[in-house]
């Protein structure tokens, strides 16, 4: 479960942390951040919700994959890159310092900093910065940062400084 909060009174939330230690106050045998809370509370705090319009789960390879696209839709705006008998099909993100060349990008593909990509296509995936793509068909892939992959064609999760070759 994902909460988010927003304190002000963070000199008071220390104190009510304070006094659920103290107290050796756990909650199955740890000491909850809503126990502190609680503590504002009965101190007199006032608590207030918001609605939240969206929440986007990044919990799973799909849900990222998912959210990866919803975000570009809604989020990036039109972009006219340039790369050498290359094409782009939004909606994508490519950082600065990108290196592609001779490969289809997109749709909903997020490229990180530094990234080379070459003779590749890549659609519906994440590749993370300093990685290098070369001779592959990606799909439905996440890439993490500092990997590398020669030759392939498959859908894949890869995960930080990573090195396969299938050639």
């Amino acid at each position: 479960m994902v909460g988010l909060y927003k304190i002000r009174e963070s000199q008071e939330l220390i104190q009510a942390l304070d006094e659920i230690i103290n107290r050796n106050q756990r909650t199955q045998g740890e000491y909850h951040l809503t126990d502190g809370i609680e503590v504002m509370i009965r101190n007199g705090a006032k608590i207030r919700t918001f609605p939240v319009e969206n929440w986007y789960d990044c919990g799973s390879k799909e849900s990222l994959l998912e959210t990866n696209a919803v975000l570009l839709k809604k989020v990036i705006p039109a972009h006219q890159y340039q790369f050498p008998n290359t094409i782009i099909i939004p909606p994508v993100s490519i950082s600065e310092h990108c290196r592609i060349s001779n490969s289809i990008i997109g749709p909903n593909v997020s490229i990180g900093d530094h990234t080379i990509v070459h003779y590749s296509i890549v659609k519906e995936s994440i590749i993370g910065s300093y990685s290098e793509i070369r001779n592959a068909v990606l799909h439905h892939s996440v890439i993490g940062s500092d990997s590398s992959l020669h030759g392939l064609s498959q859908s894949l999760n890869l995960g930080d400084s990573t090195e396969i070759d299938f050639g």
